[in-house]
């Protein structure tokens, strides 16, 4: 078994953990840098009553805290299935750049979940409104000298 395979049964061992103990849909992530798992985690959104608490998410979380650092430039992640767009920015954000995945969104999807909707133009509406008091944090942010931008 290669290394990418190693990497996406762990994945699957911890989606199926957190199967198992109601936690959450059937998803797991691993992250790796430099051949060694940094962080691993299912999904909890069952568990904590957090939307937000993707596998992925969880990892990532985890990864960030473990290396002290925002940026985990240099990682891999792996996740059992293709990840959500709210995920997708999370890995983006964090400067991640493979990302290997085994089911994909139609698979998910398949079974009831709804990453499709966040592809359609009018799941939600956006309302711009007092822009001009929110460009001043902008321009507080642009004036800040010990600013890292990520």
């Amino acid at each position: 078994m290669n290394q990418d395979s190693i990497f996406m049964q762990k994945a699957i061992k911890e989606a199926s953990c957190g199967l198992s103990k109601g936690h959450g849909g059937p998803f797991g992530a691993v992250i790796v840098k430099s051949g060694k798992v940094i962080a691993k985690a299912h999904n909890k959104v069952l568990k904590l009553g957090d939307a937000t608490a993707h596998a992925e998410m969880q990892a990532i979380k985890k990864a960030s805290k473990k290396l002290g650092t925002y940026d985990l430039s240099g990682c891999d992640i792996y996740a059992t299935c293709m990840p959500c767009p709210m995920c997708m920015g999370a890995i983006r954000w964090a400067n991640i750049k493979s990302v290997y995945f085994g089911a994909t969104s139609q698979d998910a999807g398949d079974i009831g979940f709804r990453d499709k909707e966040f592809y359609e133009s009018d799941f939600l509406e956006l309302k711009n409104i007092q822009r001009d008091e929110c460009l001043e944090l902008f321009e507080m942010w642009k004036e800040k000298e010990d600013k890292r931008l990520y």
